[in-house]
């Protein structure tokens, strides 16, 4: 994957991974009642600041806040670009 996109300072561009469309039991989950994903790839990160250097880099599956980061479309495409410090954990 090719993106012409390249984060600033600690910045992360995340592709969520697609939201459950059903329940363990086998109940569909209609769109309107979908959880927001938590849980995402990063696909490309910038080069830190002065003091904190990234601890993240791209193709590492990670969990963030549930309001983390601002959604942007991208070739089609749902992101979020989100600071490194919205991230919770490295899965």
């Amino acid at each position: 994957m090719s993106l012409n996109i390249k984060p600033l300072a600690d910045r992360v561009l995340v592709e969520p991974v697609e939201a459950e469309t059903k329940t363990a039991s086998g109940i569909i989950i209609p769109d309107n009642a979908k959880e927001k994903p938590q849980k995402g790839k990063v696909v490309a990160v910038g080069n830190g600041t002065k003091d904190e250097p990234m601890t993240v880099k791209s193709g590492d599956t990670v969990l963030y806040g549930k309001y983390a980061g601002t959604e942007l479309k991208l070739e089609g495409k749902d992101y979020l670009i989100m600071r490194e410090s919205d991230i919770l954990a490295i899965v």
